[in-house]
């Protein structure tokens, strides 16, 4: 069983936006966690990212101007640098001393690679930050390269539902009912999983030819691996002997009542450009019934029930409160993080 309850975990990465979605000398806002958060890119190509409220008269900085260095509140010109250092007060006299040092935004820690940008949210209470305790996961054996197809679906959930229904394995033949996907017919299904580094894996293993019409694109049933990792992301890779297409699924909480999820793919295909079109409309319309399915969910949720879990079908969604709860523990204890996942082989019919 596990209770319902709306607990962000912090001091964690999570997945911003995807790079080209910020343009040198351009600013956006965004929310996560319920925080609003300025994002900008220097004209020189630096990410950063400020508290979206000017420490004055709360206006958001966002509402202001960008000159490619710095942020200008539109509502007294107060400046602030890629650092969230005040630089500026106009109103101030030439024989008026101030320390603008008191005025000085919160900045967010980011990270950029392969095409996608990554935000740091530490705990509120400045006693509980803690520094990034684990990198960033990255595609192996892409380098730096962007991903071929980006696509963000915006769920109307809390996270922890976001994320259990993306990784549950017996939900596809009643949510994905689509010619293209998966026969509705019930397969025997069997598969080992391992403790990883702050998550688990599914061990490497070859796809049935039924499984995914959408696998003849990339030479047959390819063998596949799939890791989890805190906080929420999940990155699959399918290789033939041909080619290798690998997708990282990233789930980003706006709200309490809002997620944003990303699908980001990366591919060896020579011709795959050809067919992001198709792939765009196709993942939108697979996410999409992920999104209406949750959104159902939220009717039940209302009446705040206990969530009833089941063996072997429902151990990666316990898996994921387990290693969330122990986590936040090992923060507030300021221990190292002990896996609680072990080797174990689970059976389930889907």
């Amino acid at each position: 069983m596990q209770a319902n309850e709306n607990t962000f975990l912090r001091n964690v990465w999570y997945y911003a936006l995807p790079s080209h979605q910020l343009k040198p000398g351009q600013m956006l806002t965004q929310t996560y966690l319920g925080q609003p958060v300025l994002l900008a890119r220097t004209r020189s190509g630096k990410v950063f990212a400020l508290h979206d409220i000017c420490p004055h008269r709360a206006i958001p900085l966002s509402c202001g101007w960008f000159d490619g260095e710095e942020v200008q509140c539109c509502y007294h010109g107060w400046r602030f640098n890629s650092a969230g250092r005040c630089t500026e007060i106009p109103s101030l006299m030439a024989d008026q001393e101030m320390a603008l040092s008191r005025f000085d935004v919160p900045q967010y820690e980011i990270r950029e690679t392969q095409g996608n940008i990554w935000i740091y949210i530490p705990e509120q209470d400045k006693s509980k930050a803690k520094p990034p305790q684990f990198d960033i996961p990255t595609i192996p054996g892409f380098a730096d390269q962007p991903p071929n197809l980006v696509t963000t679906i915006r769920f109307p959930c809390f996270i922890d539902h976001a994320v259990v229904g993306l990784m549950d394995p017996a939900h596809s033949p009643y949510v994905h009912r689509v010619w293209w996907w998966r026969s509705s017919q019930l397969n025997d299904e069997i598969k080992w999983y391992d403790p990883s580094a702050y998550g688990f894996t599914m061990r490497r293993h070859k796809m049935a030819d039924s499984m995914g019409r959408i696998y003849w694109l990339i030479g047959g049933a390819p063998e596949a691996e799939i890791q989890f990792h805190l906080p929420s992301i999940r990155i699959e890779e399918n290789a033939t002997s041909r080619h290798r297409v690998c997708n990282l699924t990233a789930v980003t909480p706006i709200s309490e009542t809002e997620t944003d999820v990303t699908f980001a793919f990366y591919w060896t295909l020579p011709w795959g450009w050809m067919l992001k079109p198709l792939m765009r409309y196709l993942i939108s319309a697979f996410l999409g019934q992920d999104r209406d399915v949750v959104a159902k969910q939220q009717i039940g949720l209302k009446t705040n029930p206990i969530l009833r879990f089941i063996k072997d079908s429902d151990t990666p969604a316990r898996w994921y409160y387990q290693l969330k709860r122990e986590y936040a523990q090992a923060m507030e204890e300021n221990r190292e993080f002990v896996n609680p996942v072990k080797s174990e082989q689970l059976r389930w019919r889907a």
